[in-house]
């Protein structure tokens, strides 16, 4: 399940099978069919790839300072969903809702969120849930993974009342981009001119006080700072970044500028690791590849950090170089297998992946934009596809 099944299931078996036959030997190792794979892979939690992924994460940050990635002594994270098309079945229309998509054709889709540190890239805590689940409701479900001095981006999707007063209470800050006319608090702000200022925030008119434990003169003091962006535009940031003295407002645009780490994982999920090809019809096959692709994620990063970092130390070339991430995923392939068999070295299959990491790295230019496809993903159109990007998965 870790290893990619997005061919014949017939054929991963088989490529599988010869795999670990070349490792542990001929007589060690038996064959098996399609059936008795989907009968074992019932007997799996998919809980347990969230487990090993909490693991993981849990390892990197222990008694590892000097290689955690801090933006002024902040952990920095952030939160974003995205819709995940399923197989077109009965039984997953019934569990997770269906959507319509640009030929107006319904297509069954769930939501999927993730709480995803952008310096370091790991994937924190993630969520899979039916559509009719907010992404608000997800966010508030991640906090419980975060901790104070960590400060988390939200998009514009995200502000209310609820998770500003739920940060605020947990110690833990946060920086939304907000629209212009999200309030009449941010209203005056934008009509104000103003580049920062710190207001009261009280609950909405609609709240229903009777689940919450605030009420109606409950409230929560916020900043709000105005970014002028190179398209002419004004954006409206809300943050619980209050010393002006510490966090000048000039520093915002770029800060929140760094939440785009979170939308190259979803890119990474969908076009790299492919993670929609999913190798089973039930529920449970739906989780189990959906949270074994975030591990394989998270194992990728650690590897593909270390070089990166060993990179950004070169000097005497004229651009700064990174690692492949699209080759990086190929070479996961089969090898991602051996870093758990009982009879190998792992440090020779980590020397073996970096080595491979090495020999193809890409530039980093600066400078370099590329066009947003907005709604890419919820329309189900094909995106463009460059010629160094095709599939090695």
């Amino acid at each position: 399940m870790m290893n990619f099944l997005r061919k014949s299931l017939s054929l991963e078996i088989e490529n599988f099978v010869g795999h670990i036959k070349s490792i542990l030997g001929i007589g060690v190792f038996s064959s098996f069919t399609k059936s008795a794979f989907v009968q074992c892979r019932k007997k799996i939690q998919p809980d347990v790839f969230k487990y090993l992924s909490h693991r993981l994460i849990e390892e990197f940050y222990t008694d590892n300072e000097e290689s955690v990635k801090l933006w002024k002594g902040f952990r920095l994270l952030s939160v974003d969903g995205s819709r995940m098309t399923l197989p077109n079945t009965k039984e997953l229309a019934n569990e997770y809702g269906c959507a319509k998509n640009q030929t107006d054709t319904e297509v069954v889709q769930a939501r999927a969120s993730v709480l995803y540190d952008v310096l370091n890239r790991y994937i924190l805590d993630s969520e899979f849930s039916a559509l009719e689940i907010g992404e608000k409701t997800l966010a508030l479900n991640h906090l419980k993974h975060a901790q104070a001095k960590d400060l988390i981006i939200y998009d514009r999707g995200y502000p209310s009342f609820e998770l500003i007063y739920e940060h605020n209470k947990r110690g833990i800050d946060f920086l939304i981009r907000v629209k212009t006319d999200f309030s009449n608090l941010t209203r005056a702000f934008f009509e104000s001119g103003k580049r920062s200022q710190i207001v009261k925030m009280y609950p909405c008119k609609n709240t229903k006080f009777t689940e919450m434990e605030y009420d109606k003169n409950t409230f929560v003091e916020i900043r709000l700072v105005r970014v002028e962006l190179s398209s002419n535009e004004t954006e409206i940031l809300m943050t619980s970044l209050k010393d002006d003295i510490q966090y000048p407002d000039t520093i915002f645009k770029e800060l929140y500028g760094l939440r785009w780490g979170i939308e190259t994982l979803y890119d990474e999920l969908k076009n790299k690791l492919k993670v929609e090809y999913f190798s089973g019809y039930s529920k449970q096959s739906i989780l189990q590849d959906f949270y074994a692709a975030l591990l394989v994620c998270n194992v990728q990063s650690l590897i593909v950090g270390e070089i990166n970092d060993e990179l950004r130390e070169r000097t005497g070339t004229k651009y700064e170089y990174k690692v492949n991430n699209n080759l990086s995923y190929g070479f996961l392939k089969d090898r991602i297998i051996t870093l758990f068999l009982p009879k190998t070295d792992m440090n020779v299959v980590l020397d073996e992946l970096k080595d491979l990491f090495k020999k193809n790295l890409v530039p980093v230019r600066p400078g370099r934009k590329y066009d947003r496809y907005k709604d890419k993903y919820k329309n189900r159109k094909k995106p463009k596809v460059p010629k160094n990007m095709k599939d090695t998965t």
